[in-house]
């Protein structure tokens, strides 16, 4: 663990540099053009007008102040983990009887993802309340770049681990999807007496030919899915977790790259309105382009995917778990896959609007699951653990993760 001045939090604020929006502009304006796609619609990638679109607006019309300004909104700090400065967003509660919750992005997100969940769950009209803290993962965002290998999924979550003891949160809730969801779960795992309660939207728990056979409806709907996107759209993350480096050339130093590399996916996964259409606007998919633009972390994020050693992600996790399924989600185990390897699975809900980014697509729906997940947590009663899939007895009583 890091000690001394670099160990202590300090305040942070991203800037953005005229020079730098000078020079994306220059840069989008030089963008040399593919032709067009030989098949129609999406099949070989984001079809030429939709990136083109996306480029013309982020030159010309795209409004940086108002990004500056989102991204000043909450108070932010960087502190030094492990020997890497990490950055965090840590916005505490007015409320006396708020908890401690730790929201964790994925790819490709920041942690501006979480930014309209934030009045939703610091001040809620009713309900828990909480103290949020929302770090960039190590070569995200305003965290720094490992210069080594070994920054994995197992040592990120034990530096979340002293991020939040360096807060002062002893005990605390847990969040995630995408890598979120995987850094949450090995927290969880490695550290069962600090995390009261683990909440994920994309819990990626094998299926077995068992839990496809007694598959509802909606599950088959969700395998369906799954099993599409692993057949069509899993190339980047192969190409990641083999050759991050070849595609970070790219990625750090064309922006038109970078855009279609990222709104490729954000598109994708999005979940999708009465209209057929994105729930992400095209201005929050170049709120998170701009961010990996800013900061140059198109090839350090990419390396993730070489980290992950996917074998250790399959052990069980024993402390209480609820699980918000969102209909659009890319990646959609049956509960009963779920149940098997999160064994306190005490609550598990299925939405009717969202996909991959709940916390930007649908914020209300996503606070209201995370405050009943914190209501869960908090009626739990001291009883053995039986094994079900509604079990969560655990003996955890709200005020004990209050600090």
């Amino acid at each position: 663990m890091s000690t001394g001045p670099a160990a202590e939090p300090r305040p942070f604020v991203p800037r953005i540099d005229d020079a730098d929006v000078a020079d994306l502009r220059a840069r989008l304006a030089r963008t040399r053009w593919p032709e067009e796609a030989t098949e129609p619609g999406d099949g070989q990638g984001l079809r030429l007008e939709t990136v083109q679109a996306l480029v013309e607006r982020w030159r010309t019309t795209y409004d940086w102040s108002r990004l500056a300004t989102r991204l000043a909104s909450v108070p932010q700090l960087v502190t030094e983990i492990d020997g890497l400065g990490i950055h965090a967003v840590h916005v505490r509660s007015s409320r006396p009887d708020a908890v401690p919750l730790l929201l964790t992005h994925g790819w490709p997100s920041t942690c501006f993802e979480f930014l309209d969940l934030v009045p939703l769950l610091t001040e809620p009209a009713s309900g828990p309340a909480f103290h949020l803290v929302a770090p960039s993962l190590p070569g995200y965002g305003w965290s720094e770049r490992p210069a080594s290998a070994g920054w994995g999924i197992e040592r990120t979550a034990d530096a979340w681990a002293v991020l939040m003891a360096r807060l002062g949160y002893d005990r605390f809730l847990a969040h995630g999807g995408d890598w979120g969801a995987v850094v949450g779960t090995a927290l969880a795992r490695r550290h069962p007496d600090r995390v009261a309660g683990l909440h994920l939207t994309l819990p990626m728990s094998a299926a077995s030919a068992e839990d496809r056979a007694g598959a509802s409806a909606s599950e088959r709907r969700g395998l369906d899915r799954e099993a599409e996107y692993r057949r069509t759209g899993s190339g980047y993350a192969q190409i990641q977790r083999t050759r991050p480096q070849t595609i970070g050339y790219a990625l750090v130093d064309s922006p038109a790259g970078l855009c279609a590399w990222l709104a490729e996916k954000l598109l994708a996964w999005s979940g999708r309105g009465p209209d057929g259409g994105s729930l992400l606007s095209d201005d929050a998919v170049l709120d998170v382009v701009s961010v990996y633009w800013l900061t140059a972390t198109g090839a350090s994020a990419a390396r993730l995917y070489r980290e992950v050693d996917w074998r250790a992600q399959a052990a069980p996790v024993d402390v209480p778990t609820g699980c918000s399924i969102f209909p659009d989600e890319i990646i959609r185990p049956p509960r009963s896959a779920v149940a098997r390897q999160y064994r306190r699975l005490c609550s598990w809900r299925e939405l009717d609007r969202g996909g991959h980014f709940p916390a930007v697509e649908v914020p209300d729906l996503l606070a209201a699951e995370l405050r009943a997940f914190g209501g869960t947590v908090a009626a739990l009663e001291g009883s053995p653990v039986n094994g079900q899939a509604n079990s969560c007895e655990e003996g955890v009583r709200w005020r004990s993760i209050v600090r």
